[in-house]
């Protein structure tokens, strides 16, 4: 695809200040949706984190090694093996689930379907409530929200086309997935750290890229008035952001965070 520079040269007078006014609305409206999904993810972690454990030793279902006691709801999200549908859902409903939502719903039911996938990604994101201490947590959000701040600005302001970039970074995430999945049965802290290193890069490199192709489709299709299209591509563009701010955040909390 084009980038946003030829395009933007090929606009002349009205319709190129129509243009800029227009992909200024719609990266608001990316950050905006985005913003509104980590608020929904980070009240819906901590609720669901304070329903899962208890202050009270007699009502208490289980204690985590740390000393944290569970409620009956805590230890079935955290102790069984409802833990890894909880964990795998969010993906899975990436892969098959979110394409399908992009063709058969109208802007409207795409955008609560990322809110609502913002929601459960709260439900497996509450146990860092329990593992890590608030400092870290707030540290860990702050670095991540400056990191990304300064990544999106590059991707939106360079002149350099990042699409070469695309293949390999997801390439990368295939990677890192991966060795996720294979360090859940090893357990080894150095590859844990090796994998946060390289996924912070990787989902740094995404964000960049993701912002210069949200910038780039707007130009592309800002001409053809299509409305509901760019509404639904805005909810798009925020869900990648999302993914990317999110993973950055995780894999920094890894070695960044302190334990209970």
């Amino acid at each position: 695809m084009a980038n946003y520079q030829s395009m933007r040269a090929g606009a002349a007078g009205a319709l190129g200040a129509r243009i800029d006014a227009g992909l200024r609305a719609h990266m608001n409206k990316v950050y905006g949706t985005m913003a509104v999904g980590m608020l929904i993810t980070a009240l819906a972690a901590w609720a669901i984190a304070g329903l899962a454990t208890t202050a009270d030793p007699a009502s208490a279902a289980a204690q985590l090694p740390n000393g944290t006691m569970l409620t009956a709801f805590g230890a079935a999200i955290y102790g069984t093996a409802l833990r890894w549908v909880i964990m795998f859902a969010p993906l899975a409903f990436i892969l098959f689930g979110w394409g399908a939502l992009m063709r058969r719903a109208p802007a409207a039911g795409v955008q609560l379907g990322f809110f609502v996938f913002a929601s459960a990604i709260g439900l497996s994101l509450s146990s860092i409530f329990i593992v890590f201490t608030s400092y870290s947590i707030v540290q860990t959000f702050l670095v991540t929200a400056i990191a990304f701040g300064g990544l999106s600005l590059y991707g939106y302001t360079t002149k350099r086309n990042l699409s070469g970039m695309g293949t390999f970074l997801i390439m990368g995430v295939i990677g890192v997935i991966l060795a996720l999945v294979i360090n859940i049965f090893l357990q080894s802290p150095a590859m844990m750290f090796a994998i946060s290193v390289i996924g912070v890069l990787v989902f740094a490199g995404l964000t960049a890229f993701h912002t210069q192709e949200i910038k780039n489709t707007y130009v592309a299709h800002a001409a053809q008035g299509d409305q509901e299209w760019l509404d639904k591509a805005a909810t798009d563009g925020a869900l990648m952001l999302y993914i990317s701010f999110l993973n950055m955040f995780q894999f920094l909390l890894m070695f960044m965070g302190s334990q209970e």
